[in-house]
């Protein structure tokens, strides 16, 4: 009788801790559920910085609107700028780049005119702010941004054309069907802009044309420019490489065979060479909407969900503990 006495006892006290058990998980889930809410908004802010983050030094996404570089891009593809790659070499002729024409090609941007002090701070804090957060999710930024081929470099002697036709680069003609559009020679301009030139391209400077010669307003139609043409290599945004969208018509943007010529293919001047005091004009080119971030928000969304993740398993581990 004692021993059964005993036996009941310890199954009732098995049962209490059991059922004891039970309520502290079933208290538990609820707040868990609570912590994965109030955790979403810290996901949704480090997801933004690291896309920001993302479009501002490594990779961003133009749209490009109109058809001067056709048919290497066509209206309204989507492509990929790399930021970092003139960090670590120089700009290459046959790169395509896009940069910025304000100042240049375009009026210099107007700075806030604002007589109130705060106006003024926002405008210089939070409306910037406030713009690349659109920027990430496709509203265009600004329309000062152009893309071009890049064909002379920092001594360069660039001309159009010798006796066959061809633009020639330091005596050595470019061999330009791969990517010039069908119909256009080398020579082909819009009305108004020369066909033919000679140019020697300045330390510092580049001398881009588009391969839709025959639309393109590009460094032919400005050589009465201070710049003579040229545009600064610090104005650069970067190096398109890859066509984003549409997805049939995604590729690798490579520098066509024609530039690795002998005599072309040759380390460009730094621009940290440029003489101080030389004119800092640009010349022309395509315009480029910046817009269609997807890339950086998608990637600053798969960096910030599994560190957030792994943050709360932490966190509910250490809990249980």
């Amino acid at each position: 009788m004692p021993a059964s006495g005993s036996g009941d006892g310890a199954h009732a006290a098995y049962s209490t801790v059991g059922a004891a058990r039970r309520r502290t998980r079933s208290r538990a889930r609820p707040r868990s559920n609570r912590s994965l809410l109030r955790e979403l908004p810290v996901l949704f802010v480090v997801a933004l910085l690291i896309a920001m983050v993302i479009k501002t030094f490594v990779v961003q996404a133009f749209v490009i609107p109109t058809g001067s570089m056709q048919n290497t891009l066509a209206i309204k593809d989507k492509i990929l700028v790399n930021k970092l790659v003139y960090h670590f070499r120089d700009i290459q002729p046959g790169d395509i780049v896009v940069f910025d024409g304000a100042g240049s090609w375009d009026a210099p941007v107007a700075a806030s005119t604002s007589s109130n002090p705060l106006g003024r701070a926002y405008d210089d804090t939070l409306r910037r702010f406030f713009d690349s957060v659109g920027g990430l999710f496709g509203t265009p930024i600004g329309q000062t941004d152009y893309v071009k081929r890049v064909i002379g470099v920092p001594g360069d002697r660039v001309v159009c054309c010798n006796a066959a036709g061809d633009v020639t680069v330091n005596g050595v003609a470019l061999a330009e069907q791969s990517y010039l559009y069908p119909g256009d020679r080398p020579s082909s301009s819009p009305a108004g802009i020369p066909a033919k030139f000679r140019v020697t391209v300045p330390a510092g400077y580049l001398w881009v044309l588009g391969d839709h010669r025959g639309i393109s307003d590009d460094s032919r139609g400005h050589l009465a420019d201070p710049g003579n043409g040229m545009i600064p290599e610090k104005e650069v945004i970067g190096r398109a490489f890859v066509v984003a969208w549409p997805p049939g018509q995604w590729r690798i943007l490579s520098i066509p065979k024609t530039f690795s010529q002998p005599g072309i293919s040759r380390p460009a001047q730094s621009a940290s060479s440029r003489p101080a005091g030389q004119a800092a004009q640009l010349a022309a080119g395509s315009p480029v909407l910046a817009g269609e971030q997807y890339l950086p928000a998608a990637a600053g969304l798969a960096v910030a969900v599994p560190l957030t993740w792994l943050q709360r398993r932490i966190r509910v581990r250490r809990r249980r503990r």
